[in-house]
């Protein structure tokens, strides 16, 4: 792996005024100029901020926050400020940080892996009871996330989650995100490789460590040996999937420069072929390109997606190898398709050890601290210390004996999680929104657990695996473009003429079997009042046109416009 690039101070002599100076790539000697975030980025380590939370804001309030911490550094240790109550949706665009912001604060707890056992659910949950009203949100990267923090309460919240093995380390910021991985991984009967020391030893080496905390933009991170891919791997900037090399056995396949947003890519295969043990450092190497290649002088494309579409798989895997591996990479086969069309490991499933796992389904990834707490309970009631989440923000509790399944069933099916769940439970999912984020512009988490509802009720026979992903604005946090019904916030006009909330709809997007970007149908939008009509409305087309055997993401790519409005 190459060494950290020249610093920023060694800039080279300044070019004339007007000449253009590159895209900030540090690695071609462009370090300047810089945008207010590589500024506070250069002026201050965005790790080094937990020093002054502890010793100075905690004990002063809110009020004495220095601006490029509250609204940059901050982010590091997983702190985000959340929207102040009573902001409509058509003031997200036009209002000031200062003005859009509360006093209070999202903190992202970091699961890598999703890996929880119960003292750390346990955790989480008193967490949530004593300092943030309750509020606990799974998301669709396996974190989980609070609202209502106040700062003076953060080192206490950080004392309690590091002191079961949690942290909130670099959960937001320029950094490398969360690792996902599979949340059957080292249990899965059917498992090509157990992805679970890459996950540990990436953590171990490389978070928290300054090697890494200062990168264009985020990067995200997926590791599963999993045959059904359950890791979202085509929309990470890195992803590590299983493979089993007709030479050397099971290993990894090396994918790079997938992501969303408003310029969406699918991630590329390098055609590289990576065993368990090479992992980390073959991560460390992409992550190293990034930081001293990526583009660093527009924020609108400074992700991982921009450089690998500009150098192609290629030239990006010869780089990885001369400059930062020293080493050639064995080439390696594709993955195969996923076997199955769900992949959420929702329900009842063998183990390799002749125990089982149990996959449930709170509604889009809300739940509370109390709630969590009566999870953790029957947990241990049942003999598990192991719990998961994954990214359909959903949870597993795993090592159930087989006589102890049906009642953690029963237990789990009495608190509404869903184990014999409707597949309107399974497949809809829901950001954050306009409730507590800044950038959202409807309200998105109870306008899908009443979706929910309304479609069990009218479709009570729809059976087949479709996905229903709700976002509050265009940041597709919760993969609107590559769900079979995305529905994209915006404010619309209604029959009356009046500016409500409502959605731009994406029909047909898909992971694991033909991945692709969903449909936009001209003049397609729906005001919130009117989605359950019209997703209802949809889904009875689609039983009524499909073929045998086809998938919703099939027909909807093949349906006449009028079919989908």
């Amino acid at each position: 792996m190459a060494a950290n690039p020249a610093s920023p101070e060694a800039a080279p002599t300044r070019r004339k005024a007007g000449r253009h100076r590159g895209e900030g790539q540090w690695a071609a000697g462009h370090f300047t100029p810089l945008n207010g975030n590589e500024q506070f980025k250069k002026d201050d380590d965005g790790l080094n901020v937990r020093t002054r939370i502890e010793t100075i804001y905690a004990r002063t309030g809110f009020d004495s926050i220095d601006p490029n911490d509250l609204r940059g550094r901050m982010r590091w240790w997983g702190l985000y400020t959340q929207r102040r109550p009573g902001i409509d949706g058509g003031r997200t665009a036009v209002l000031s940080p200062e003005e859009l912001e509360d006093e209070y604060f999202m903190l992202r707890v970091r699961i890598d892996g999703g890996r929880l056992d119960v003292a750390q659910l346990k955790a989480i949950a008193e967490v949530s009871q004593t300092y943030a009203r309750g509020t606990a949100d799974i998301t669709d990267r396996q974190n989980v996330q609070l609202h209502w923090v106040r700062i003076e309460d953060v080192p206490a919240i950080w004392e309690k989650l590091e002191a079961v093995g949690l942290s909130t380390t670099e959960a937001c910021g320029d950094v490398p995100r969360v690792i996902i991985g599979s949340p059957v991984a080292g249990v899965a009967a059917d498992e090509i490789v157990d992805g679970t020391p890459a996950v540990e030893e990436i953590t171990r080496r490389f978070i928290g460590s300054k090697e890494f905390s200062n990168l264009p933009r985020k990067f995200k991170t997926a590791i599963s040996g999993s045959p059904l891919q359950d890791v979202v791997h085509e929309i990470n900037d890195v992803s590590f999937v299983g493979v089993d090399h007709p030479e050397h056995g099971p290993g990894f396949d090396l994918w790079v420069g997938g992501g969303l947003s408003t310029n969406p890519r699918l991630a590329v295969r390098l055609g590289a072929w990576v065993p368990l043990e090479d992992v980390a450092d073959v991560w460390a190497g992409v992550v190293g390109i990034f930081r001293d290649h990526g583009y660093r002088r527009l924020r609108n494309r400074a992700r991982l997606k921009f450089l690998v579409a500009d150098w192609g798989p290629e030239r990006f895997r010869q780089v990885l190898e001369d400059e930062y591996l020293h080493r050639k990479l064995a080439d390696g086969p594709a993955p195969g398709q996923p076997r199955e069309l769900w992949r959420d490991h929702i329900g009842v499933h063998p183990q390799k050890d002749g125990r089982f796992y149990v996959g449930f389904a709170p509604r889009v990834g809300r739940v509370d601290g109390s709630l969590l707490e009566k999870v953790a309970d029957l947990a241990a009631a049942h003999g598990s210390d192991r719990l998961r989440t994954t990214t359909e923000q959903k949870m597993l509790i795993l090592d159930v004996a087989p006589e102890q399944v049906e009642s953690l069933v029963a237990g789990l099916e009495s608190l509404d999680l869903r184990v014999n769940a409707s597949p309107f439970r399974r497949g809809t999912m829901a950001c954050t929104g306009i409730e507590f984020c800044k950038l959202a512009i409807v309200e998105t988490k109870g306008r899908g657990a009443s979706l929910i509802d309304e479609l069990e009720r009218r479709l009570p026979d729809f059976d087949q695996p479709v996905s229903i992903n709700l976002n509050g604005c265009p940041n597709a946090c919760a993969r609107i473009q590559v769900a079979d019904i995305g529905l994209k916030g915006q404010l619309v006009t209604d029959d009356d003429g009046n500016q409500v909330e409502g959605y731009q709809v994406h029909l047909g997007g898909a992971l694991g079997l033909d991945p692709g970007f969903g449909r936009k149908v001209r003049g397609l939008k729906v005001t919130a009042d009117e989605l359950p009509d019209y997703v209802e409305r949809v889904l009875r087309r689609f039983q009524a046109e499909r073929t045998d055997g086809e998938r919703f993401a099939q027909w909807a790519a093949r349906a006449d416009e009028g079919a989908l409005k």
